[in-house]
């Protein structure tokens, strides 16, 4: 099946007895299994069976089965945040004395539990500037490598060829975030990376309703980090943010198109307007990271980020006269979003950090949501004018 049949086609309920379209919401937290000796069964791993939904639900596990097919992935874990989703893996993968790397810049919750939470473990990790740094100047002690595609909030391209090549040489494990990309526009554990994490409250679901994280990868690897989120760090879901979610996904295609069109079109406005001191769009011929996703994905998100001059002050300004644009943190949503990340979500860096990672106050974010792309460019214009 292709991508979008895909999408409403292997969703699936735990029971059919009611003919239900749509998965029923379990809404219980512990469940009987009738007999002592089929706790004791059910406990030891030796007899399938829900016992208590914070291990599992019959929900949960409809969407995880779901979201592995999307994936091309041995299985799929859904947790309660993004962050529930890299903490997951950290703490399952690495351990004292340990190096991990990443390529900046990457989200703030992200960068900010690396550098200040992962490093009081005992965990060395070391930050490169981009693709090219890893490559030539990787550390043969490296074991975890975290890239974005198309990093926050700045939009550079990481290139997933080269990321593969510097873990091959050390021997590293690879986890990309895909939650600018989706498994609509790129799969990542069919190029060999080998895990793929996405906080699920962005595009997955598409709708502004709930948070959650996904993880999905070959069982190996999975096994424990299931076993850290769900059991020792208790990062489960609720069936109710599983069914929205289950929900959502089943509109991913249609609302990542109208992402897509809309992004380039305000890019195409915003790169022309004399008010913009810099687009970063990578849809854009100039744009650095142009021919890196032309050759590799051939698609380039629906998120833009403008520099204009004047510091936090004037990007305020701008922020403040907008309309049709919300000023929130987050994206993905059907309504179009405004941010200024050193302020918001990137201020829990320290400030060197952040302004090694490009991130700095003339920065503004927007995430481009499905309104007519024409609205969105009247109202970026009006409040660029003032």
């Amino acid at each position: 099946m292709q991508f979008k049949t895909k999408l409403l086609h292997t969703h699936h309920t735990a029971e059919n007895s009611t003919g239900a379209l749509t998965t029923p919401i379990y809404q219980s937290s512990t469940f009987a299994y009738g007999s002592a000796e089929d706790g004791r069964a059910r406990f030891a791993g030796e007899q399938p069976g829900f016992i208590y939904s914070r291990m599992a639900n019959p929900t949960v596990q409809a969407l995880e089965h779901q979201l592995s097919l999307l994936e091309g992935a041995d299985e799929a874990l859904v947790v309660a945040s993004g962050m529930a989703a890299i903490s997951s893996i950290f703490y399952a993968l690495a351990s004292q004395g340990d190096e991990i790397a990443f390529i900046d810049p990457v989200y703030g919750g992200t960068a900010a539990f690396l550098i200040q939470t992962l490093t009081r473990a005992g965990i060395t990790v070391r930050r490169y500037q981009d693709d090219d740094h890893l490559l030539s100047e990787i550390s043969p002690e490296t074991k975890i490598i975290l890239f974005e595609p198309i990093t926050n909030p700045t939009l550079k391209v990481s290139d997933y060829r080269k990321v593969k090549l510097a873990a091959e040489r050390v021997g590293a494990i690879t986890i990309c975030d895909n939650t600018f990309l989706t498994p609509y526009l790129f799969k990542p554990l069919e190029h060999g990376i080998d895990i793929v994490m996405h906080s699920a409250t962005k595009y997955l679901s598409g709708h502004g309703d709930l948070i959650a994280g996904v993880v999905a990868g070959r069982k190996a690897l999975m096994q424990p980090i299931r076993t850290i989120a769900l059991k020792h760090i208790g990062a489960a879901i609720g069936p109710q943010e599983a069914y929205l979610l289950q929900r959502g996904l089943r509109t991913l295609a249609l609302r990542m198109d109208a992402h897509l069109a809309g992004a380039a079109k305000v890019a195409d406005f915003l790169a022309s307007h004399p008010s913009v001191a810099k687009v970063y769009y990578p849809g854009l011929s100039q744009d650095p990271g142009h021919q890196v996703l032309s050759e590799t994905i051939n698609a380039f998100g629906g998120m833009v980020s403008i520099e204009l001059e004047g510091g936090f002050s004037r990007a305020a300004q701008f922020l403040d006269n907008l309309n049709l644009f919300t000023q929130a943190v987050s994206l993905g949503d059907l309504e179009s979003l405004a941010c200024h990340p050193a302020s918001t979500t990137h201020a829990a860096m320290d400030v060197a950090s952040r302004l090694a990672s490009g991130v700095n106050d003339n920065l503004i974010r927007l995430s481009i949501g499905v309104e007519d792309p024409q609205d969105l460019i009247a109202d970026l214009e009006q409040a660029l004018a003032i």
